[in-house]
Order: structure tokens, then sequence, then C-alpha cells
């Protein structure tokens, strides 16, 4: 039998290869095979977490699930996420990643698979649940593999990179997905990425690559030489991977850093959970139009994420809160753009969106992990992403049943029609935008740890 502890535990490190031009061309090699499993392969992988968002209108109008409804069994997807975020999160530093992250998807792809065959809350809760957690493999997997194999003054750049996969995740849920659901129903928004997804975990198995050293390669720090402010305990010896990970908690600017987090994920997924429903009771759009739109943020956001770590790195010499900022000042009043100065102008809405999309992916890659791997110890990167993943993700499911009920309070039905009231949810959107740049602006000096 295999032993599962023994199965996922990292590779030992082999003897560092002594010839340069090797190491430097397995480095290239393989750090191009990383950044392609941690992007891509999140970026599909995600595709079987926002499912939800596109089938809330069916479930509705059928009768099988309210908005209230709809809204616990998305809480219960981000709390467990958060939760396997967190957890997973300092099991990432201990396991061989392309093991973890390639079963993790595997499981989530199963969950999918599940889905459709019911009408029952409790076992969509369940089910729901369990995808959260297999999900929490992902972005905890993703830290490790930009602390292990990028260094500090780059690793902003290749943040961004790695973040444009959400996006690419999003924009295929909103065209993909829903042309699986316009053509066979609901049930195939689960079924098709689910079904997709299985074949996703094998290249992820085949692509993504343990720690350097197992491969016999130097840390990225000696190879770039590239070190920041030593891990030392209070004795001034090198911290141990454990202790590393406990020193984060005792880290104020985390603390602060998760709520940053968690508020502007109140507004992320505010809009994307609920946005299609807005824009199609309070604009008139089709399912499909209203999708265009949140593939069209989706989209420009891979440019916002990549920007952001691209300017955050090379202007502000890896400084992180004068961006963001900046950043989130433009998001806010894109948002204000979208809900009160766009009403029948589509074109207006298309570039609202567009701005948001492009201003909210560069806030998520700074305050939902990047600016975390910054500051904690490199050999607790994954334990840092965790921490930030369980407030982000707390305050995305708190969204999601607030939402839920204020969308619920603002709808009244006349002769047989629903009519939906959404000012009130709005203005829950926009106040939490506030609130995350008002908590990121206090973040405005920090140290950025080797």
């Amino acid at each position: 039998m295999i032993n599962p502890f023994r199965f996922f535990a990292t590779g030992r490190d082999k003897p560092v290869i002594e010839d340069q031009q090797t190491v430097d061309k397995l480095y290239r090699r393989y750090r191009l095979s990383v950044m392609m499993a941690i992007t891509v392969g999140y970026g599909f992988a995600y595709t079987c977490r926002l499912v939800l968002a596109v089938v809330k209108k069916p479930l509705i109008d059928e009768g099988i699930f309210s908005a209230t409804e709809l809204g616990i069994i998305g809480a219960a997807l981000f709390w467990a996420y958060g939760l396997g975020k967190f957890t997973n999160g300092f099991l990432a530093d201990h396991v061989n990643i392309k093991r973890f992250f390639a079963i993790g998807v595997l499981l989530s792809a199963l969950m999918n698979l599940a889905m459709g065959w019911s009408g029952v809350l409790i076992i969509w809760i369940i089910l729901w649940s369990l995808n959260g957690w297999f999900q929490g493999f992902g972005a905890p997997t993703g830290a490790v593999a930009l602390a292990n194999w990028f260094s500090n003054h780059e690793r902003g750049r290749y943040y961004g990179i790695w973040s444009t996969g959400q996006n690419q995740g999003e924009a295929l849920t909103y065209t993909g997905v829903i042309a699986l659901i316009s053509i066979f129903g609901w049930q195939a928004g689960f079924w098709g990425p689910g079904i997709f997804c299985i074949f996703v975990a094998i290249a992820i198995f085949i692509f993504l690559k343990d720690r350097p050293q197992t491969l016999g390669l130097p840390s990225v720090a000696d190879w770039k030489n590239d070190h920041g402010v030593p891990e030392t305990d209070s004795d001034g010896q090198p911290l141990k991977t454990g202790k590393a990970q406990l020193h984060i908690f005792k880290l104020p600017t985390i603390w602060v850093l998760g709520l940053a987090s968690a508020t502007m994920y109140m507004t992320r997924y505010g809009i994307n959970m609920s946005g299609i429903l807005y824009l199609q009771e309070t604009e008139g759009y089709s399912l499909f139009k209203a999708g265009i739109l949140l593939t069209i943020a989706s989209t420009v956001g891979i440019a916002g994420s990549v920007a952001y770590g691209f300017i955050s790195d090379l202007l502000f010499k890896a400084r992180r809160p004068p961006l963001t900022l900046i950043f989130g000042i433009i998001e806010v009043l894109a948002l204000i753009l979208i809900f009160f100065g766009s009403s029948g102008h589509p074109i207006l809405l298309i570039i609202a969106f567009a701005i948001y999309g492009f201003t909210l992916n560069g806030l998520l890659a700074v305050l939902g992990g990047l600016f975390a791997i910054d500051i904690a110890p490199k050999k607790a990167a994954g334990a840092a992403m965790g921490f930030i993943g369980i407030f982000s993700y707390i305050g995305a499911g708190l969204q999601e049943m607030i939402s839920g009920i204020l969308i619920d309070k603002g709808t009244t039905i006349v002769d047989g029609v629903r009519h939906y009231d959404f000012s009130s949810a709005i203005s829950f959107w926009i106040g939490a935008s506030v609130v995350s740049m008002i908590l990121a602006a206090t973040l405005w000096k920090v140290k950025v740890s080797d």
C-alpha cells in the first residue's frame, strides 16, 4: 500500500550541480514549466469553483433554490475554501507540490461531477463544501512554487502572471460554461468542467516541479544573488520551517493585510457571484450578454495583474503600498460608474467593467498573497498564503450570505413576475472596497524577508 504521507512528502535535497551552465539551463527550463503549471493549471481548475455564479437564475426560476439558499451554498464553498487554503498552506511548505496540487484538482473535478444529481439543499452544501476544500490546494501551491523558483526582486512580476490564472478561469466560466448551460442545461455547467479538469490534473502532475534543491539546484536566492532580510530566530539561528510558520502570527502587518484582503474579496465575489443576476434583472441583459461583460472584466484583469507586478517591481522597487493605493482609488471610481453612471449606455458600461477588472485584479494580486509572501519568511510562503486565504474567504463567504439576504429583501413579486432592488447590495459591495483601500493604505512601510 502507498503511504499517503510518504507520497506527498517533498523529495530529499540532492547534491548541488557544480556546472553553472547546466544550472542555468535547468533553472530556465523548469521555471517555464512551473509557471505554466501553476498559471494555466490554476486557471482551468478555477472553472470548477465558479459555476454557481452562472446557474443562479436557472435555479431560482425553476424553484430549486432561493437566493438566500444559494447564498448559503456559496458561503459553504468559500468558508471551506478559506479553511482549506489555511491548513493546506501550512502543509504546502512541507510537501511535493506537484502531487499535492494535482490530487486537489482531481478531487475537485469529482465533486463537480457529483453535482446536479439532487435538488436537496444539504447535499449541495456538503458537496460544494468539499469542492471548496479541494480547491484550497491550489493557491498555497502557487505561493510555494513562486517562493522557491523566483527571487525577491522578480517575484512581483511572476506573481502578477500567476494571478492571471483566476482571470482565465473566470473568462472560461463566463463564456465556455455559459455556452454549455445554454445548450445542455444547468447541470452541464458542473459536469463539463468536472470532466475537463480530470485531464488538467494529469497535466499538472507532469509539468509542475518540486523544490529546486530536490533537483540538484541551488536555492533561487543563491542563483540570483538576491537576498532579503535573513530569517533568524531569537538566538540568531536560521528559522526552520515550523518556526517560520508560527512567526507569521506575530506579524501585525499580516493581520491588517488579511482584513484588507477579506474586504476586497467581498467586493470581488459580490460582483462575480451576483453581477450576472444584476445585469439580467436591472439592465435587461441576456445570460450570454451579461457573461460577456464579466468576461471583459476578467480578460482585462489579466493585464491588471501583470501590470501591477511589473510596475511595483520596476518603478517602486518592490514596494507595494503606493501602487495599491492608486489602484484602490481607481477601482472604487469604476464601481461607482458601473452602478450609478452607465445605465442605458452599453459602451460606458463596458469601459467601466474593463477599468474595474484591471484595477481589481492588481489589488487581488497584492492583497491576496504577493504582499504576504514579501513580508513573511520564505520557508513559510504557503502558510502566509493560507493565513491570508482564510481571511479572504471568510469575507467572501460572509458576502455571499449578506448579498443573498439583501437581494431577497429587495425582491418583490408583482403579477407573478420578480422585481429586484439591488441598492443595498451595491452599497455593501462598494463600501467593502473603500474599507479595503483604507486598511491597505496603513501598510506603507514594510521589510521584505529573505
